[in-house]
């Protein structure tokens, strides 16, 4: 079993999507020693924006093919996902590789793959929340990687992370707890 675990916070060893991640990898290799695991920090290692050249690497595009399972560290700024994790994504969009066009429209060609989000976000977004309709993270991402053909999709989220201290640490203790339940 193969691991891609990719995280985007520019926050550092403080940002809580990296413990989330940190912690579902850490489980996941628990219940599967022998699984080697792929790291890319987009912070450490940033992609530039997407160009025409860009597509001859296909570097990105290969880790992302060869995974079992993929871990992302999304947090959420400014109601939608960091550049750098964008970047990534734009080199996962590849037709013939990851989609295709046919008569009936698009036909996702990556799934088979379990993708895990660790989810933060500074304020509360969930389904049915007021401020629901500013979540352009979650949705982006769950549209993204749906139109690629992954349909086992989880989010482990800690929301209200920036709403104080006492929150953060409930937001964090409640994802964690939501990572034990994960099966890899």
């Amino acid at each position: 079993m193969t691991i891609l675990h990719v995280d985007s916070s520019i926050n550092g060893e403080n940002s809580v999507s990296r413990i989330i991640s940190r912690s579902i990898i850490e489980r996941l290799q628990a219940q599967e020693p022998a699984a080697t695991v792929v790291r890319r920090d987009l912070v450490a290692q940033s992609l530039p924006h997407l160009t025409f050249e860009a597509f001859a690497d296909s570097t990105i595009l290969d880790e992302f093919l060869a995974a079992d399972t993929v871990v992302v560290g999304a947090p959420m700024y400014n109601f939608g996902i960091p550049s750098h994790l964008k970047a990534w994504i734009d080199r996962l969009a590849v037709a013939g590789k990851t989609f295709r066009y046919t008569g009936n429209g698009a036909e996702g060609l990556a799934g088979g793959k379990k993708l895990i989000i660790a989810s933060s976000r500074g304020g509360v977004f969930a389904p049915g929340t007021p401020s629901a309709a500013f979540d352009h993270q979650e949705n982006y991402l769950r549209a993204f990687f749906g139109f690629l053909g992954i349909t086992d999709i989880t989010f482990v989220r800690a929301e209200g992370v920036a709403m104080g201290p006492e929150a953060r640490e409930k937001a964090i203790a409640a994802a964690r707890s939501e990572v034990t339940m994960l099966a890899a």
